[in-house]
């Protein structure tokens, strides 16, 4: 019974492609151990290379991939959301903005909302904007002469609280604490409450743009300067207390937190990108 390769007639075929003639490394002569007197046979195979090739794309959780996610980082959002609430404030309060800044929230609940802060010559303005449909959501408008207080420094919570934050922020007080109401404290969606507390936004370092509007200090020393000069050319009550600006920690008096932990690591507060639904 004969095997394939015993036919007469048929010899080995060198697969290498025309050109090559030098065999590779790998590509050597097969010997049979203990045949010396035989004539060894070469046999040749080519490694031809492959017509595709694949690319690893790159890590789409690194930079600046994360910061494609939030809608303020998108070409013109920004300058959108300026043009908008200007032409907003001139129309609605006859007023011209001095200042712009991109900042994040923190609320009696400790819950992180994204916001855009205007000063003028007599109103600080906190605004809601949505960055996905570039339009104005809500607008609170605090008059700089009512301020007194300014704090800056570390927050802190109670020390049974379970949903804490590190880092630190600004604290803007209107209104004294000691009068707000009951309902008003335990209400998380409360609009009454007699202050505003901020910290950076999470895109500052992006980019040249982003880090100087937002920039703390630098919303800080502008807002301290607007005041300073409302209450100079106010007439108005509010004028008997004088702005105090101090350096202390910002408590937030949260307990079990289950919302603010659940919104914050979700990013809830922000214009975010969620994630393709279909296929």
């Amino acid at each position: 019974m004969s095997t394939i390769g015993s036919f007469e007639g048929f010899q080995p075929v060198s697969l290498k492609q025309e050109g090559d003639d030098q065999p590779s490394e790998t590509d050597h002569l097969s010997m049979e151990e203990g045949d010396q007197d035989k004539t060894p046979v070469r046999r040749e195979i080519s490694r031809q290379s492959s017509v595709t090739k694949s690319t690893l794309c790159p890590n789409p959780y690194h930079q600046p991939y994360i910061s494609r996610k939030y809608f303020v980082t998108r070409p013109g959002a920004i300058e959108t959301a300026l043009e908008d609430l200007k032409g907003h404030i001139a129309e609605t309060y006859g007023e011209t903005i001095q200042g712009f800044w991109l900042l994040t929230e923190i609320d009696h609940w400790n819950n992180e909302k994204e916001k855009i802060l205007l000063v003028t010559d007599k109103t600080l303005l906190i605004c809601k904007y949505d960055f996905i449909m570039l339009s104005c959501v809500q607008v609170q408008r605090v008059p700089l002469s009512a301020v007194y207080r300014i704090c800056l420094g570390k927050f802190i919570f109670p020390a049974i609280s379970l949903d804490k934050r590190p880092g630190e922020g600004l604290r803007i007080y209107w209104g004294s604490p000691e009068e707000q109401s009951l309902l008003s404290r335990w209400n998380p969606w409360s609009t009454e409450v007699p202050y505003a507390t901020f910290t950076e936004h999470p895109m500052k370092y992006t980019s040249e743009k982003f880090l100087e509007i937002c920039k703390l200090s630098e919303f800080t020393s502008k807002l301290v300067s607007a005041i300073q000069n409302a209450r100079k050319n106010s007439a108005g009550s509010g004028r008997e207390k004088e702005l105090m600006v101090l350096t202390q920690p910002i408590l937030i008096e949260t307990y079990t937190g289950l919302m603010s932990f659940i919104g914050n690591r979700n990013k809830l507060g922000y214009s975010l990108a969620r994630g393709s639904v279909g296929f």
